[in-house]
């Protein structure tokens, strides 16, 4: 069983540039051990359900500790017979183009 769930969280009360913050979920995602891939809007975990809500949690509990507003979109691909979806959903578009694709 494989859950992907593309999410991007950011305080909305601490100007422009949030880099410090988004920062922060990214070494929380890093150090789950799970798979995951950052992209210049979000970051795509793959896991468990609970495992994967479990990493969205922990990231929003650790961004509202200083943040008094916080923007969250969360995305979620479920599918019960399938794993190692990050990396096999580009593997079957390039196999179906027949080149290779740009990737994050």
């Amino acid at each position: 069983m494989s859950t992907l769930v593309e999410f991007s969280m950011s305080p909305l009360d601490k100007g422009a540039s949030v880099g410090e913050f988004v920062a922060r979920s990214i070494d929380i995602i890093d150090r789950s051990g799970m798979d995951y891939r950052l992209n210049a809007m979000g970051t795509v975990i793959e896991g468990e359900w609970a495992e994967c809500m479990s990493v969205v949690e922990q990231c929003f509990a650790r961004m509202r500790a200083d943040c008094d507003r916080i923007s969250c979109s969360i995305k979620v691909d479920y599918r019960r017979d399938s794993s190692g979806r990050l990396a096999g959903k580009i593997e079957s578009i390039e196999r179906r183009l027949g080149r290779t694709v740009k990737k994050t």
